[in-house]
């Protein structure tokens, strides 16, 4: 059998499955149906438009929406919330798109750089504080660059 080195698997919760609990996965995942719990996984991820999440948080490289989610998510690459999905909750990435008649109620945390943590080798607790130190570097050289403006602007005065 010749297999491509490149080749990921799918795998495909329908939409009349319901899965409740923690899962971790490497390749690709394709809800349809419900999923309640937490989601770790070094792939993609893609809640289709028929697809109810419940999860206390979502990690995963890519994630695309098109269905509902309540809870948090984080995805290392991107995110992209298609025309009517749903997402109560807050998201981190590198990378958003969100397209027209989203429903989204939450905040927003960009990435500027990846958090050089492995993600199965920490508690959940301390992922989130890497992912927060990168946040919170982006926003303090936001502020520096603001005060800088900001000092320049005076000086001209």
């Amino acid at each position: 059998m010749n297999k491509n080195k490149n080749q990921t698997n799918l795998t495909v919760f329908g939409e009349q499955t319901f899965f409740e609990g923690s899962l971790c996965y490497t390749d690709n995942l394709v809800i349809t149906g419900k999923f309640k719990g937490d989601i770790k996984s070094t792939g993609n991820l893609e809640i289709a438009k028929t697809a109810t999440c419940d999860v206390k948080s979502i990690e995963a490289k890519d994630i695309t929406i098109a269905g509902n989610v309540k809870g948090n998510i984080t995805a290392e690459s991107r995110i992209e919330m298609f025309s009517g999905s749903k997402l109560q909750g807050d998201i981190t990435t590198k990378k958003l798109r969100i397209a027209d008649n989203v429903d989204f109620k939450g905040k927003i945390t960009m990435l500027d750089e990846d958090p050089n943590i492995d993600i199965f080798s920490v508690t959940p607790e301390e992922y989130k504080e890497a992912l927060q130190n990168c946040g919170k570097k982006a926003d303090d050289e936001v502020k520096a660059e603001e005060t800088e403006v900001s000092e320049e602007v005076e000086e001209e005065k």
